[in-house]
This record gives C-alpha cells, structure tokens and sequence, in this order.
C-alpha cells in the first residue's frame, strides 16, 4: 500500500496472516461449505442457459438473448436483495429467492424442452435472474462479523475472490458435462436443486450472519444511504462491467469454438482452464503483502486484461486458445481482488453488502450484454468473432477507469477510515 497505515497494533499491520490461519477462524466452516455450493448458480446459471436453448432452438443468439434477459435481471435486482439484507438479515431474504429461484429454472427448463416461443423465455428468464443468490456478498459480510477489528481482514477479501473464482473452475465444467454427456436440461436442473439445498443451509447459519441494526427501542433501524453515492463505487461498476463483458463473451465463444471444430466437449476444459489462472493469480494476490497503492494496481491489472483480452479473437486451435485463455483469467483476478478492496475503504458499513451486490451485479450485467453480442456474432459473423466482445468491453472499461481515476482516491489526510469487510475500527491513513 502506497499510505501508511498506523494503529495500535504495528506487529499486525506489518505482517499479513495467512489462509491457514484465516479458516481456522472459529465458525468460519459452518458458512463457507453451503455458502460453497450456493454460488454455484452464478457460475453455472448462464451456460445452462445457453447450451440448453442452443440444442432447442438450434441458434446462439436466441439462447445468448435469453442468458442475457437472465443476467439483466439479476444486475437490476441483487443492488435491492442487498440492501433488504443489510435491513432485515440475510436469512429473510435468502429462504423465500431461493425457493423462488428453484421454481424459476425448472420453469424455464420445463418451456425450453416444450418448444415454447422465445417471448416465453424472455417472460421465464426474468425471475430466474431475479431471484439468484447473493451468496457471495453475503459471505464477506459474515467474515465482517468474525474478523470485527482483525488483520485478517485483507486475507479474507482475497480468500473469497479466490472462492468466486474457483466455482468459475468447477461450474462450467458441471455445466458442460451435465448438459453434453446427461441431457441438454441437466445443468439447469441441477442449478436449481444446488440454490434450494445449498442456499437454505447457508440460511440456517444464523449464528455467523451480521446483525441487524436497531435503535433502542427495538424498532429496526434503516439506512437509507446507499452505496451509489460515492463517487468510486460508480467507477469500479464500470470496471466491472468490464469484466463480465470476459466472462460472458468468453461463454459463448468457447462453446461456439469447440462446435466449430467438432469438439464440444472441450468446452468445459477451456472455460475450466481460464477461470483455473483467474483463481491461483487470485491465490498469489493474497498472499501477497503490497506495497503499492490499489488505485495503481487497478490500473495496471486492467492494463493487462485489455491487452490478453484483445488477443483471444486471433486464436485458431484450442490449444492457443487455451493458453490465451489461462493468461486473460490470471489477469482478471488482481483487478477483482482490488476493487473489492477499494470498496470496503470507500464505503460506510452500513451499506456494504449492497456495496458488493452492486459490483456482483455489474458483473451479471456486463455477461449479460456480452453473451447477446457475442451470440449475434457467431450467428452473423465468423467463427471466433464473439472474441471481439472481451476485447471491445475491456478497453472501454479502461478508458473510462483511467479518465476517473481520481475519484478512487482514498480518504483526504488526517481522515480515517474503515478498511476491510466489516471492519469498523477506525485507522489513520498517513
């Protein structure tokens, strides 16, 4: 970190503890294994989608729409699943959107394999982007409460970006396997009873989940400040967007690659081995003690995504493509890992979770408008040219970050501010 940062605690803030110390956090597991396999939806949901309305209507596009309808969707909602978490605990928000969620994809998969039209898709998609978990935010807030005041705290953001990225690891490869090798619905259908099982026992925990705030006469108290104001926020969401332009683009094109060349069942390898560099860069980004400011990682760290991005539509064997692929993944990792740990020092506590839900869904939303781009693409185009979509998504996204990257600047001096997930205590920053 470019600032120095003082406390009371100098021996904790000159060393950083590791992840082995970090899950023997007392608790930690009884969340971190359902909230696991209640992630899974955000990594399988798109590519479900896409393969299974592929095999029913025969077109990229169509299933890249109805992927798309799913992702928007789910950006517009998790902002407000977030902040009615941040009010009324995760556990009245999570136990009625996982029920709804399960019916919705069974719903969705029920109308693909009837041959219904595209309209009713659209209508199925939207509350089964609605209703996805957000598991993921909700996990850093818990490692809020346990790790209150805790160095720890720079570990744990990077030990759940790292957790985001595996599922990217092992939800593709579900996907493709199930739906290739089962049936064409079996990676939705399976989506779905992992939100039900994983989300309701993720719910249970409710020792581990944050408290809600009330004033002293035991009314709730709501915060009405949302995370939208500060001006950062606003920049990493680009950023973001960004990112699940790669994301996105990189479902599709994959799958539309290995078809081209008569092997789907590449697919999964592929898209397995570039989220397989996004999650160990994640790994060595945690474990690494820095020393430079995180505006400036950012910036570098886009730098270079744009660029592995902007190579991908060149590749004409997987096995290039494979390489090219783990290289774009090791590049995505950083700039996550710090934008997440800008937002936790830009954004007041009470506002966290829908801080994050924001950024998840920035995510979902830049996959969203790649995978329909994309599709239109290898439905128009040649094979390959949905690889255009990364390439064009990033270097927006870096324009936009180098043009406002002021606004990412830390507290003014002599300020303090709250650093890592929930972390309340106040530190000066030199």
């Amino acid at each position: 970190m470019a600032s120095t940062v003082t406390t009371s605690k100098d021996s904790a803030a000159t060393s950083r503890p590791g992840y082995g110390r970090l899950l023997r956090t007392r608790g930690a597991w009884t969340f971190l294994l359902p909230g696991f396999a209640a992630r899974q939806p955000f990594a399988m949901l798109t590519l479900s989608i896409v393969l299974l309305v592929q095999h029913t209507t025969g077109s990229y596009g169509a299933a890249g729409a109805v992927a798309a309808v799913t992702g928007v969707s789910m950006a517009l909602f998790a902002p407000y699943t977030g902040r009615l978490a941040d009010r009324h605990g995760q556990r009245a928000v999570l136990v009625p959107g996982v029920l709804v969620h399960a019916a919705a994809g069974l719903g969705l998969t029920a109308l693909a394999l009837n041959g219904a039209p595209l309209w009713a898709l659209f209508a199925a998609a939207v509350p089964t982007g609605a209703s996805v978990p957000q598991v993921g935010p909700m996990v850093r807030a818990r490692w809020g409460v346990r790790l209150k005041g805790s160095p720890l705290m720079a570990t744990a953001a990077a030990f759940e970006s790292v957790t985001d990225e595996f599922t990217f690891v092992v939800g593709p490869l579900l996907a493709t396997a199930l739906c290739t090798t089962v049936d064409p619905s079996a990676g939705l259908v399976t989506e779905a009873a992992l939100t039900l099982v994983g989300g309701l026992l993720f719910a249970a925990q409710k020792g581990t989940q944050p408290p809600v705030a009330t004033s002293g006469d035991g009314h709730t108290r709501v915060r009405h400040a949302s995370a939208l104001r500060v001006p950062g926020v606003r920049v990493l969401i680009v950023t973001f967007l960004g990112i699940g332009s790669v994301f996105g683009g990189m479902q599709v094109s994959l799958a539309a690659f290995t078809e081209s060349i008569g092997e789907p069942g590449l697919n999964g390898v592929l898209y397995g081995v570039f989220a397989a560099g996004n999650m160990l860069a994640g790994l060595v980004c945690g474990a690494i003690a820095w020393k430079v400011a995180p505006q400036r990682r950012l910036i570098v760290a886009y730098a270079a995504l744009a660029l592995a991005a902007s190579a991908l539509w060149t590749a004409d064997s997987a096995l290039l493509l494979g390489a090219l692929g783990l290289l774009v993944g090791m590049c995505i990792a950083p700039a996550l890992i710090t934008g997440y740990t800008l937002v936790e020092s830009l954004v007041p506590a009470g506002a966290r979770t829908e801080a994050f839900t924001w950024l998840t869904g920035a995510v979902a939303l830049g996959q969203a408008a790649a995978v329909t781009v994309a599709g239109q693409f290898e439905d128009r185009l040649w094979d390959g040219a949905g690889f255009l979509v990364p390439m064009g998504g990033t270097l927006l996204a870096l324009a936009t970050l180098l043009a406002l990257r002021s606004r990412l600047a830390g507290a003014p001096r002599g300020r303090t501010v709250a650093r890592g997930m929930g972390h309340r205590e106040p530190v000066a920053v030199d």
